[in-house]
């Protein structure tokens, strides 16, 4: 079940008691509680409160009561959009793959194109990226596009290519690949912005379609404990859906909202704003790219792939012009937040910060690297000492512990997904999940955080166990930093007094798990925001 919400519970004082209750204090320490107690404008009043007249009480039945979930990196409009396209991240082989292509066709027969995303040849064992032959067998007589799990590559069928005038003379973009056979014919599978050859002739969503993939995120979401999300990436037709809903007081989530390039260089100056709707709406980031995906090698790496001698990645955008974005972002007061995985990428992203610094300043906005997730050793400390945020995502090394060591080799994998280097250094780790690129479950995102393995406990002891954090760490990183990250660590991340009454009610204690349960395995059973319940998914 889910409600709108407005700001504030409109009913009077609520008081939540009987909890095992945890919330970070703004030293990061853990505190426990057993009742809070919410004030009609649906913040914070006190914990561990006691009832006066006129309170509206709420019996948590001794179950588990925690700050509400931040993503602080994900993909809401393609998470939304995914709901009714075809979704292939859960099949195990190409032939599954195929199957789930025919059986969404046929269900759909009045579409014109056919697109979905999440198919990862690695899984599959293919050996090779998927072809237009390979979708042609199932469906010749319409154009087929569908990414690959990541978003950062993509295959057609024969009628797309052909609708996209994609031949063997159409040469690569700056900053992609189109993959080609060995008499240099196009295959069906395009990397980075060569994606665009094909994708910008996808019919362009409708004002509409744009409102129902943020309703339909927001609801799924609440639904597995997030209450906020930094969203990388709306542009301008998304940022007038946002503000639409949130001054309507039909989110139920809150948004920080990372812009585009092209929606901050189209409405930048005129929609920078730290709160609208009472915390509903944050605009003041904007989002860049700098290198593609390791499972697609378009990740940017100094020395050659280690699978692939002859490949050192793909810049998606070049060093000169990175460095004038960074300028031009910070000249206008935003946040930059820029996406690099390789550690060719993350180097130039530090060095664009550095002489970005040099020449104005930081203006005190944290900025941010996404991902972060394969930095060479003797780059580490250059987060600290220019002080930014490392935005990771604790799935992806679990998700990509299956093909990581193959692409990087055993030296530069001591600086990929490095988080216990990062925080030892006193770097700020904001964690996310890149949904839908991987497991929206923050749960699941704080298992991997901790013990390394996967949802079946592989590999035994944890994938480079000496980089799991704390669970506290973790818990920390969903919350109190990744709001710190949104600038929004004073009215959410925490259960203080005076902050949003944003928590989830859960059937596990992530820091006393019962013999032979996981913490991927934790439910939500409610999800309330600004003193409002959102959703309820299971009895107290």
């Amino acid at each position: 079940a889910q409600a709108g919400t407005s700001h504030g519970t409109g009913r009077g004082p609520v008081l939540v008691e009987n909890v095992r209750g945890y919330t970070l204090t703004r030293k990061g320490r853990l505190r426990e509680f057993s009742s809070m107690l919410i004030a009609p404008d649906g913040k914070v009043a006190g914990l561990d409160a006691h009832a006066g007249r006129g309170v509206r009480r709420v019996n948590g039945k001794g179950r588990v009561l925690l700050p509400g979930m931040h993503d602080a990196h994900g993909h809401l409009w393609s998470y939304g959009a995914l709901a009714s396209e075809l979704d292939l991240s859960g099949t195990r082989t190409l032939a599954e793959a195929q199957q789930a292509l025919a059986a969404y066709a046929a269900a759909n027969p009045d579409l014109t194109w056919i697109t979905g995303r999440g198919w990862n040849q690695v899984i599959w064992g293919l050996g090779r990226f998927p072809t237009a032959a390979d979708l042609d067998v199932v469906v010749s007589d319409r154009p087929v596009w569908l990414t690959r799990v990541d978003g950062h590559a993509g295959v057609a069928n024969t009628a797309a290519l052909t609708l996209a005038g994609v031949t063997r003379d159409t040469p690569d973009p700056a900053g992609g690949q189109i993959i080609r056979d060995p008499d240099g014919n196009p295959t069906g599978t395009f990397i980075d912005n060569a994606m665009g050859l094909v994708s910008s002739k996808l019919p362009a969503p409708t004002i509409e379609d744009v409102r129902q993939r943020a309703l339909t995120a927001q609801q799924k979401l609440n639904a597995v404990g997030i209450t906020s999300i930094s969203d990388a990436g709306t542009d301008a037709a998304g940022y007038l859906i946002l503000r639409e809903l949130a001054g309507a007081g039909t989110l139920t989530m809150r948004v920080n909202a990372f812009l585009t390039w092209d929606a901050f260089t189209e409405v930048g100056a005129d929609v920078r704003t730290d709160s609208f709707a009472a915390d509903m709406l944050r605009v003041r980031t904007v989002k860049l790219y700098v290198d593609g995906a390791l499972g697609s090698r378009g990740a940017a790496l100094l020395q050659p792939y280690s699978d692939d001698p002859a490949n050192t990645g793909l810049l998606r955008i070049e060093p000169d012009e990175l460095d004038r974005r960074v300028v031009a972002i910070l000249r206008q007061g935003y946040q930059v937040a820029v996406h690099a995985i390789g550690d060719r990428g993350n180097r130039l992203v530090l060095d664009a910060y550095e002489k970005a610094f040099r020449r104005i300043g930081d203006r005190g906005l944290r900025h941010r690297i996404e991902h972060a997730q394969v930095v060479a050793l003797d780059d580490i400390p250059r987060f600290k000492k220019l002080d930014l945020i490392a935005s990771m995502q604790p799935v992806h090394a679990t998700d990509d512990m299956n093909m990581a060591e193959d692409r990087v080799g055993p030296e530069r994998i001591k600086g990929a997904y490095a988080w216990r280097k990062l925080l030892d250094q006193g770097t700020v780790i904001a964690s996310g999940s890149d949904l839908p690129v991987s497991s929206a479950l923050p749960f699941e995102g704080m298992h991997a955080a901790v013990t390394r393995t996967d949802r079946e406990g592989r590999p035994a002891g944890g994938w480079y166990s000496e980089e799991a954090m704390t669970p506290v760490e973790a818990l920390r990183s969903f919350t109190l930093d990744a709001a710190y990250a949104a600038h929004q660590e004073r009215v959410i991340g925490t259960l203080e007094p005076g902050k949003w009454a944003d928590f989830v009610i859960t059937d596990l204690d992530p820091f006393h798990l019962p013999a032979g349960r996981a913490m991927w395995q934790t439910g939500i059973l409610h999800t309330w925001v600004g003193g409002r319940q959102v959703g309820e998914y299971g009895d107290l």
